[in-house]
């Protein structure tokens, strides 16, 4: 659950967009270079990107 101070930080879409991108690519990099520890975290945190700032973001909330 996203406080109101973090929702006014990610009310601009393309902030959200290049969270998700950035951990998604991270997530790439270590499954990439075999390192399943820490690819199955930034899997984790991609995945949470995702639901919390794209699928469930609500723009009109707080604003």
């Amino acid at each position: 659950m996203l406080s109101e101070r973090d929702r006014a930080f990610f009310q601009p879409k393309w902030r959200r967009v290049a969270i998700t991108a950035f951990c998604t690519a991270w997530a790439a990099f270590e499954w990439y270079g075999q390192d399943s520890f820490w690819a199955m975290i930034a899997t984790g945190a991609a995945a949470y990107c995702y639901w919390e700032y794209i699928y469930k973001f609500d723009q009109n909330k707080g604003a």
